[in-house]
């Protein structure tokens, strides 16, 4: 049997990057590479891709309002698209997330990186849905890292953030928490400071009823870093915080520091 193969567009007004994409993806992909979002834009009035590629920074339209756009319009909301950036910083990513973007690829990308990322959108069954709007990669091998906040922009910035080294769960009901740990066994937890139904000290309470989580590491998330506060947290067990919103780097060196 013959499968067809799925159709990517690489929107980039950078041409040594389309070429780049291109000779990536060419033997698995059928890829269209464009110069601009205006050319995305006519060529989706003849077909729909499977996924798009989009870099960040063109000019006219820029990732961002392409991105906008693309969900405002029930025939292409349901798109995977995948954000090209130079750049890590909080604002592009907080940013990207709270208009749906399905993750980030750093430039300039190698091919295994590029191949996984498009491979983690294209394979619906390398998700795990926990609660709504919560979510895990599949791979057995990756250390677990549950993050807790009833933020929805935070939780889609988080999992972007660590979902190729990590296998990601986010759970944006905090209450659900004990019936997930039935479940689930993470490696680390990363709980909001400050949330409506529950607080992340009580949340600290309840992991350490579990026997299996009495040491597991938790990092508090907060934008209320205030000496009282952490003090607090660090009696309660926390092992470290981070602030509000947060950067990549910082995010994923304070986790590698606890479980690695």
């Amino acid at each position: 049997m013959v499968h067809k193969r799925k159709k990517i567009m690489l929107v980039d007004d950078d041409n040594s990057c389309r070429m780049q994409g291109r000779a990536i993806l060419k033997d698995s992909y059928e890829v269209y590479p464009l110069s601009s979002a205006y050319k995305l834009f006519e060529v989706l009035e003849l077909f729909l891709p499977d996924l798009i590629l989009l870099d960040i920074r063109m000019p006219v339209i820029d990732g961002f309002q392409a991105l906008k756009h693309l969900k405002s319009d029930e025939r292409y909301a349901r798109i995977p698209v995948i954000f090209l950036t130079a750049s890590n910083d909080k604002e592009s990513v907080i940013k990207g997330s709270k208009l749906g973007v399905a993750g980030f690829i750093m430039k300039p990308f190698s091919g295994p990186d590029l191949v996984e990322h498009i491979e983690k959108c294209l394979n619906p069954a390398g998700i795990k849905n926990i609660e709504d709007n919560s979510y895990g990669e599949s791979s057995s091998t990756k250390r677990i890292v549950l993050a807790v906040d009833d933020a929805p922009d935070i939780l889609r910035a988080v999992h972007s953030m660590l979902h190729v080294k990590y296998k990601v769960y986010t759970l944006p009901k905090p209450e659900k928490l004990p019936k997930l740990l039935r479940d689930v066994t993470p490696d680390l937890f990363l709980i909001d400071y400050k949330m409506p139904s529950i607080s992340g000290f009580d949340l600290i309470a309840l992991i350490r009823e579990f026997p299996e989580h009495k040491e597991t590491p938790v990092i508090f998330m907060t934008s209320e870093g205030t000496f009282d506060n952490i003090s607090t947290a660090v009696d309660l067990g926390a092992v470290d915080f981070i602030a509000k919103p947060f950067e990549m780097d910082v995010l994923r060196g304070k986790i590698e520091r606890h479980i690695e």
